[in-house]
Parts: C-alpha cells; structure tokens; sequence
C-alpha cells in the first residue's frame, strides 16, 4: 500500500540517544485512515531501510528535515501489508 508518512518529534527522552517520534500514517491516495504511531527515531529509520526500496539518499533527507524543524514528510512510501499490521496499521 503506498502511504504518506508523517514525521514529529515529542518531548526528549530520559534515555539516551533515543528521539521520542509521532508517525502518522496516511494513504497516499487521499482516502480516510491516518494513523498515529508512537516510536522512536531509530526503529522508523530502521523500518525504512528494511520495509522500502528507498535510497539512503532520500533517508538522510528525511533525518535532516526532522532535525531542523522537528517535522518530516515522506509521500507515496510503498509498505507491504505485513509491515503496516505489525505497527497496527489494520487494512481492511
């Protein structure tokens, strides 16, 4: 399903190194269904380079959006099925 990913950064973490993220899933074709995922910065990096084919040039932007003004956007993201049910993203 390809999908707009919506990145915010929340308040910082007690624990080191990690960066509390709200990612909120949107279909890419404009129909009803965003969901909000609460996670860390690593593990949606992590899904990323793991889930899509997408260049590391195109992480490394989206990393430094985030950093600069604690928001990011990637659209028309591809994630399999499999993917988006195991972060509770339900397709009916």
């Amino acid at each position: 399903m390809r999908v707009n990913l919506i990145m915010r950064a929340k308040e910082s973490s007690a624990a080191k190194g990690t960066l509390p993220v709200s990612l909120t899933i949107r279909p890419a074709c404009g129909l009803p269904g965003d969901y909000e995922y609460d996670t860390d910065f690593v593990e949606v990096l992590r899904m990323l380079s793991r889930q899509t084919d997408l260049p590391e040039t195109v992480l490394t932007r989206f990393t430094e959006s985030l950093s600069s003004c604690a928001t990011a956007q990637l659209l028309g993201v591809e994630l399999n099925e499999k993917t988006l049910t195991e972060i509770g993203y339900f397709i009916d």
